[in-house]
């Protein structure tokens, strides 16, 4: 699907029959086996189907082995530090729910996350102990076939990403992490983990082909210690003949959103899906890409957020959007200084 698609799906926020589901589920794969894989690509962005949770749940009766940490899980990923580390400790969670088919396992290892904000960290097993993957392959340019992801028992818009981790290279078990941004509070609620088909990317085939095959689904909490602070709500900035007023800024040592209005309405071309015009482009950069927001850390480090994703919402005469999601790294909120959102700073307290 194209990427403005995406957008005006999503952070319309449509919800969907299950026949239109079932199209989209066709699309973003017959779009995923045309696109090259990247280490960390775009999972998904579509509404949050409550109807998900009441789905029937396969449920396996655990993972092998010992129940991971949630400092053992998300420190590879987002950082091991000493400062890290403890807030990992803090505010991440173990969970262990799993499913098992076809000899392989996968199981949620733990989550962290904030009100909007969540990263979750899976762990894809042979039970056998033999090699998960075939001798000379990697986890780049793996994916998971069909239309699967994390779903959440809220309603409303979200955009993630999704990439794979090999912690120890040709052992039985990868790491398949997620991160999922909502412009509703997911915090407390259900997830359903759904997975079909673990694939590789032959480069002689230039296509992706079936290393595994399987269908894993399972259920488990959304839960864990939410410590982001909100700042700021008011404040206005002028670009592109518009105003933009700053409704509110969260951010936490995991993630940050940012939510605004601007006070003109977002007008869409009637062009088909599947093709991104001209002036939707323009639309696009005027009110959602070309809003800065930059991070400063105590240390000088400016992190640009600019590019992440969010949503935008048309409302009588005016335009809703979010933006931000999940950092690379876990940083405390000791360590940051300010956020600047189109010229505004907004300074940071991690009392």
């Amino acid at each position: 699907m194209s990427e403005l698609f995406e957008y005006k799906q999503t952070m319309n926020g449509l919800h969907y029959t299950d026949e239109q589901k079932k199209i989209l589920a066709e699309q973003a794969l017959r779009a995923a086996e045309r696109e090259v894989p990247r280490r960390r690509k775009p999972l998904w962005r579509t509404a949050l189907i409550a109807a998900a949770v009441a789905a029937v749940l396969m449920v396996g009766a655990g993972a092998t082995g010992v129940l991971k940490s949630a400092v053992d899980a998300l420190s590879p990923i987002f950082g091991g530090n000493a400062a890290q580390t403890e807030v990992i400790d803090k505010i991440g969670r173990p969970i262990g729910a799993s499913a098992t088919d076809n000899g392989v396992t996968i199981t949620t290892d733990a989550i962290i996350g904030d009100t909007y904000n969540a990263a979750i960290v899976y762990t894809i097993r042979r039970d056998d102990g033999t090699p998960l993957l075939p001798a000379g392959a990697s986890e780049k340019g793996l994916t998971m076939g069909g239309f699967g992801g994390t779903w959440l028992s809220v309603r409303g818009g979200s955009h993630g990403s999704a990439w794979f981790v090999d912690e120890i290279p040709g052992d039985d078990a990868i790491q398949l992490v997620q991160t999922i941004s909502a412009d509703v509070p997911i915090s407390k609620s259900t997830a359903t983990a759904e997975f079909q088909d673990l694939r590789g990317w032959d480069e002689a085939a230039g296509e992706p082909v079936t290393l595994i095959e399987g269908h894993w689904k399972f259920r488990f909490d959304v839960d864990y210690e939410d410590s982001s602070v909100t700042l700021g709500g008011g404040e206005t900035f002028t670009q592109n003949g518009m105003t933009f007023t700053v409704d509110s800024v969260s951010v936490s040592p995991v993630a940050l959103k940012v939510d605004y209005t601007v006070d003109s309405e977002v007008q869409w071309s009637d062009a088909p899906s599947g093709q991104v015009p001209e002036e939707d482009r323009i639309q696009m950069e005027r009110y959602f890409e070309n809003v800065e927001i930059l991070l400063t850390k105590k240390d000088g480090t400016v992190i640009d957020m600019s590019s992440s994703g969010g949503g935008i919402r048309p409302d009588h005469g005016v335009t809703v959007c979010d933006k931000g999601g999940v950092f690379d790294a876990i940083i405390p909120l000791e360590e940051l200084e300010s956020i600047s959102v189109g010229g505004i700073v907004y300074h940071i307290s991690a009392e």
